[in-house]
């Protein structure tokens, strides 16, 4: 059976943007299994695509002998196309037909189109296709029974945090945006990971009934909670761009950051950019409209 193997980033976001890729892939070949190499963690959002074959875990802090092994595992086998949007060098080491790496381009171009060039290829002009995450029952079952006891199915989702200080917009300026958008909610949820702020997140001053799960799900039962959201409104971190994947309609707030290249990719996402780069600025007004505008169907 012919197989194809792509090589991924390893960060939560990066790997969401190279799903048009595997989409892309996929409808060329649909008979061939797409092995990854990935990171473990942010590879769990890919457990149930279905034309998923195996997934290799490559941890860069480990040492050669973990190298050695899960690269004599791939030699072992042959792929028709190795998709590399990691490194240039890794299908030169595997045995395939073709091999395609990603190319230098203008960093004004978006990753989603960069990565989608490396298989211009097989794809001819076509434009990538939006970003895209499979949800297994178990994790949309396990999402039904955490968002049970909230009133209503208006739900707002917010993520607060994100990997260093400086993207992270203030608690009290999601505070005030839920009070501007409380008219156009029933409830709120929080997601995230502890790790990613500064301190614990109060949802007892917000102005709608909340749920708090930060640091209680895994990755694949945030995509499914995410599902279920009317909107998701938050930082410039990984959770914005699992929304987009499962059709959930986006706002990310950017600061210190490059939103041409790396903001959700789909046309439910818009960001709205602090003035100067300086979350410390940025009021919750034009956020709140942003939404608002938003929410108005086509």
């Amino acid at each position: 059976m012919p197989r194809n193997l792509v090589i991924t980033l390893s960060n939560i976001g990066d790997l969401v943007m190279t799903t048009p890729v595997l989409e892309a892939l996929h409808q060329r070949y649909p008979a061939a299994p797409i092995d990854v190499i990935a990171d473990r963690r942010s590879s769990a959002l890919l457990q149930a695509t279905p034309y998923i074959g195996d997934i290799f875990h490559r941890d860069k802090r480990a040492g050669w002998s973990h190298q050695l092994s899960w690269l004599r595992r791939l030699r072992e086998r042959r792929y028709d196309a190795i998709v590399d949007l990691r490194t240039p060098f890794l299908p030169w080491l595997l045995r395939a037909n073709k091999r395609m790496t990603k190319p230098r381009r203008s960093r004004s171009t978006h990753a989603v189109e960069q990565h989608f060039d490396a298989i211009r290829p097989l794809t001819s002009d076509i434009p990538p296709g939006p970003c895209k995450l499979y949800l297994g029952d178990a994790q949309r079952q396990r999402a039904s029974e955490l968002l049970r006891a909230l009133p209503g199915q208006r739900w707002l989702a917010i993520g607060p945090g994100a990997n260093w200080p400086g993207k992270r917009w203030a608690p009290q300026h999601y505070q005030q945006l839920v009070a501007a958008l409380a008219n156009e909610f029933d409830a709120v949820i929080v997601l995230g990971s502890g790790d990613d702020l500064d301190q614990p997140f109060d949802t007892a001053t917000l102005a709608l009934p909340a749920l708090d799960l930060i640091g209680v799900t895994d990755l694949q039962t945030v995509a499914a909670v995410l599902a279920k959201m009317r909107a998701f409104v938050g930082n410039d971190s990984g959770i914005g761009h699992i929304a987009t994947a499962v059709a959930c309609q986006v706002v990310t707030v950017f600061g210190p950051g490059e939103p041409r290249r790396y903001r959700p990719w789909g046309r439910h996402a818009t960001v709205v950019e602090a003035p100067g780069q300086d979350l410390a600025v940025l009021s919750a007004e034009p956020v709140a409209d942003a939404v608002t505008k938003m929410l108005v169907p086509d």
